[in-house]
């Protein structure tokens, strides 16, 4: 077994994450690779939009202007190799501006580009195949604005084998980002499902940036102190998939074994069945140790045959929504609120049936500084305070009803409680609602194209079309910690 050790950071969790994770881990982080994960959901509607408008636009800017513009040249030097999915739904723009950045800066990269996600124009073919929702069976949309197949580790792979400096995608699983450089560097196969199984644990620890370093932390108190320069994750991977979970030094935040414990059971659902495109992941074994300061052991992920499809995720208009807030001080300040947000609700409701239009679809009507996040285990002394935020949402299927509610929340000021100031100035902004649909594809139907220096590579596979199938785990009574 090679004693080889590959350092990998993750220096963003989204589109908008603080610029501070690039420099953390570019300037002394050490790493050989930097990965950046920009696309969430509604990331994707948001491109496909901008794109519509504009024919250079759909990707994720931020990459070019504060990861790359202000580190293009570090990164030469340092001959870090960057992997991030913020070619969103146009891929070659993004490309471009890579290369233009580069030539400015004097500096020769390879970039490297995974295609092959976007469905968008094969939207219709897919509902001739009759796609469905994977949990309600619903048919998929009529009108969407983005479908993307989560792709997997594979074709990154690929890229850096043949040479890529910089590998740009669209849609992958976030974990998929670490994986390949893995599969890369320690010539995992496809059937390598308990090594797979632990690159995607680290890509799952680290593909939230400081999330896994201290960042969230349920005990912030021990946290708290470093906030203003949380430590960004660093994982130093073995070819087996063992690793060490840490940050760089002189940073704050926390690498624990509560910090990483937190982060890996975030959004996993089932622990022992992780379904990933190249391997379905079984963490129930995983042990985590703390072997140093900011430095936490982790090995005994496991995996099993991948499944044969990729999900797939489409955006599309699910109606309009307006929230309005007040800020409602004095005595009895909740129970004004809680007044006024059924009486703003109720004479709306009645303004939409006077001129014809359906009911709301669904309201909310929350009372903030009275523990409103709570119900029913709210303390009885929290609905005695002298100061609370009305927080009144609704959602109609109509851009009019929510127009309606919009003007008539504003209209409230005079004619109800007393003591209400405004939080924000004017009338509450309607807002269109994008919805997810969600469901499998057969992995046969995904053609997948990589690419270097704009000339093809040749992809032995892009996901093995496996056979496996999640399974239901055994109640675990409680976590073994060390």
């Amino acid at each position: 077994m090679s004693d080889k050790v590959i350092k990998i950071g993750g220096a963003s969790g989204y589109w908008g994450d603080t610029a501070l994770g690039p420099k953390q881990l570019i300037s002394h982080g050490g790493v050989d690779y930097l990965i950046l994960d920009y696309l969430a959901e509604i990331t994707m509607s948001i491109l496909a939009k901008a794109r519509s408008r504009d024919p250079e636009a759909g990707y994720a800017t931020d990459f070019i202007e504060r990861v790359m513009k202000p580190w293009v040249r570090e990164i030469a030097d340092k001959r870090i190799k960057v992997i991030a999915n913020a070619g969103g739904v146009n891929l070659e723009a993004c490309r471009r501006a890579l290369e233009a950045v580069a030539e400015e800066a004097g500096v020769t990269l390879k970039i490297g580009t995974v295609e092959g996600d976007n469905l968008l124009e094969r939207a219709d073919e897919l509902r001739q195949k009759d796609l469905r929702e994977m949990e309600t069976g619903a048919p998929m949309p009529d009108r969407v604005m983005s479908v993307n197949a989560y792709l997997g580790a594979f074709p990154i792979a690929a890229a850096l084998d043949a040479g890529a400096d910089i590998v740009v995608t669209g849609r992958c699983v976030d974990s998929a980002l670490a994986v390949g450089p893995l599969v890369h560097e320690f010539g995992w196969q496809p059937e390598d499902y308990d090594r797979l199984a632990a690159g995607g644990l680290v890509g799952h620890l680290i593909e939230c940036g400081a999330q896994t370093s201290g960042g969230n932390f349920t005990d912030w108190e021990e946290t708290q102190a470093g906030w203003e320069n949380t430590g960004f994750p660093i994982a130093e991977v073995s070819a087996d998939g063992s690793f060490v979970l840490t940050k760089p030094p002189e940073t704050g935040g926390l690498v624990s074994v509560l910090t990483a414990g937190e982060q890996m059971l975030y959004e996993i659902g089932d622990a022992h069945s992780y379904v990933l495109p190249d391997v379905i992941c079984d963490f129930t074994s995983v042990t985590m140790e703390q072997v140093g300061d900011d430095r936490v052991l982790i090995k005994g992920a496991r995996g099993r045959e991948p499944t044969a499809t990729y999900k797939v995720s489409a955006t599309h208009m699910g109606g309009f929504t307006c929230i309005g807030s007040f800020v409602i001080v004095g005595r009895d300040a909740a129970a004004k609120a809680r007044r006024m947000g059924e009486a703003i609700r109720n004479r709306t409701s009645s303004m939409l049936e006077e001129e014809g239009l359906p009911a709301f679809t669904k309201s909310d009507l929350q009372v903030i500084g009275a523990e409103a996040m709570f119900g029913d285990q709210a303390r009885p002394e929290a609905r005695q305070v002298r100061e609370v935020v009305l927080r009144l949402g609704v959602h109609h299927p109509r851009k009019e009803g929510v127009e309606l509610f919009s003007k008539e929340f504003v209209g409230a000021a005079l004619s109800m409680s007393p003591a209400v100031t405004g939080v924000t100035p004017g009338r509450p902004r309607p807002s269109p609602v994008v919805s997810l649909f969600s469901g499998l594809i057969d992995k046969d139907q995904v053609p997948v194209t990589v690419k270097v220096g704009g000339e093809p590579v040749a992809l032995k596979v892009a996901s093995l079309r496996g056979q496996g199938q999640p399974q239901p785990a055994a109640p675990v009574e409680s976590p073994r910690v060390s």
